[in-house]
């Protein structure tokens, strides 16, 4: 991927808003069917009522834009050309008009539930790198994330339609868009996330899993996910029992009647697999501390290898997060969806970068341009499929089939309430 140059944004962003961004797949996800012949299962003006911020150059932040629909707002962008979009809930009046309401009555009604997974929350367990910096041994914590999350919702909760989205840098986020989870309420997403949460504490807390003897199954699927990556993650990438100040961290995390014990058998083996695999023997044969079981292992796995949320992301109605397809200013690289038939595929530097989109399209248009020479074509005809010739559009496919499952199940609904309504 060529090098980015943020000198170069707001060129790039003009062009990237003008011919590239995937406005009608946007306006489709976001109005979910709103106005659609009268009987749609959105109030009408679904779209009209959200609120989007612009963060634009300088750090000028904007906050309860709304639009009338998918033309307005491709105007506004264009006009704008921010450098980061969040979106916002679905609100009981027009956010740009919050001003004109009475006081109280601006109420935030329905949003998606998000989750907010950053690489940051990590840093106490990674050996990698720290802060905002990613690197391919450390990005295995956002698949083991995704696949943990998603089982979750999928099987525990049945929810269907989530989108997962690179966040253009160090994170992963997830929309969960069914009809009946964005009409939840707070409470409820506290309620969800919490059910997500098992790494507890801040910096100062050392040992951060804590499970009993009765091992919810949620526990154990995720551990199932975990023993997948394990070995190859943690103790060959991470090294995390390599030396000893990584042992030692480990060891605050066991019983202080074992300590002794691990610390001989650390002495005796010295790569991280050996130790390991010590541990574990000890642990199943440890006669001195029946406390332990083999959930021991498994506080160590989590607190290693477990998804760390940010709750406030989750359980507020009205809280604003980063768009899919908008770009990252540091990175310059797009927020785009996650195929998740292929989490583990996913990386997220080879992720096109709006510098590498708009150079990929400056050279089909020369190209098309020598060809074209003696015909004139409509330039819309050739906008609408810009992005198609660009390497944003495989991710605009998964975005696309997203879509078509959001709106079979719309349809499907529809059917079902028009039976019951004898509506024929």
């Amino acid at each position: 991927m060529e090098p980015f140059d943020p000198s170069e944004l707001p060129e790039l962003l003009k062009l990237y808003y003008r011919r590239l961004f995937p406005y009608a797949q946007y306006y489709r996800w976001l109005n979910y069917g709103g106005g659609d012949g009268g009987r749609e299962l959105v109030i009408k003006n679904y779209f009209q009522h959200r609120e989007f911020s612009f963060t634009l150059k300088d750090d000028i932040y904007i906050r309860y834009q709304s639009f009338n629909n998918q033309s307005d707002l491709e105007k506004e962008m264009q006009k704008m050309n921010p450098y980061k979009i969040d979106i916002g809930a679905v609100y009981s009046h027009r956010p740009s008009q919050h001003n004109t309401v009475k006081l109280g009555a601006f109420q935030a009604q329905e949003k998606e539930l998000v989750f907010d997974i950053d690489m940051t929350d990590y840093d106490d367990v990674r050996s990698c790198c720290s802060s905002a910096d990613i690197c391919s041994k450390c990005w295995t914590l956002m698949t083991m994330a995704i696949r943990i999350i998603d089982r979750a919702l999928r099987e525990d909760f049945g929810f269907k339609h989530r989108l997962w989205v690179y966040s253009g840098r160090r994170g992963v986020h997830c929309w969960v868009c069914d009809e009946s989870v964005r009409k939840l309420s707070s409470a409820v997403r506290s309620g969800i996330v919490e059910y997500l949460s098992l790494v507890k504490g801040g910096q100062d807390v050392k040992k951060k899993v804590h499970l009993s003897e009765n091992i919810h199954p949620f526990i154990r699927k995720s551990i199932n996910i975990i023993n997948k990556y394990f070995e190859e993650y943690a103790l060959v990438e991470q090294d995390i029992l390599g030396n000893k100040e990584s042992c030692d961290k480990i060891l605050a995390l066991v019983p202080e009647t074992i300590r002794d014990d691990l610390q001989k058998i650390f002495l005796k083996h010295h790569s991280s697999l050996q130790r390991w695999k010590h541990l574990k023997e000890y642990l199943k044969n440890d006669i001195k501390n029946d406390k332990c079981g083999p959930w021991l292992e498994w506080e160590i796995m989590l607190q290693y290898c477990f998804p760390r949320l940010d709750i406030n992301v989750s359980k507020g109605i009205n809280h604003l997060l980063k768009s899919p397809f908008s770009v990252h200013p540091k990175t310059g690289r797009i927020s785009v969806p996650i195929d998740l038939q292929k989490v583990d595929q996913f990386d997220p530097f080879t992720v096109p970068t709006i510098s590498s989109i708009c150079h990929e399209l400056d050279a089909i248009t020369t190209n098309e341009a020598e060809k074209e020479e003696n015909k004139a074509e409509s330039n819309i005809k050739h906008r609408t499929r810009d992005y198609k010739k660009t390497s944003l559009g495989p991710y605009i496919k998964v975005f696309e089939q997203f879509l078509e499952n959001l709106d079979k199940s719309r349809k499907g609904e529809l059917l079902k309430k028009s039976d019951l309504q004898k509506d024929f």
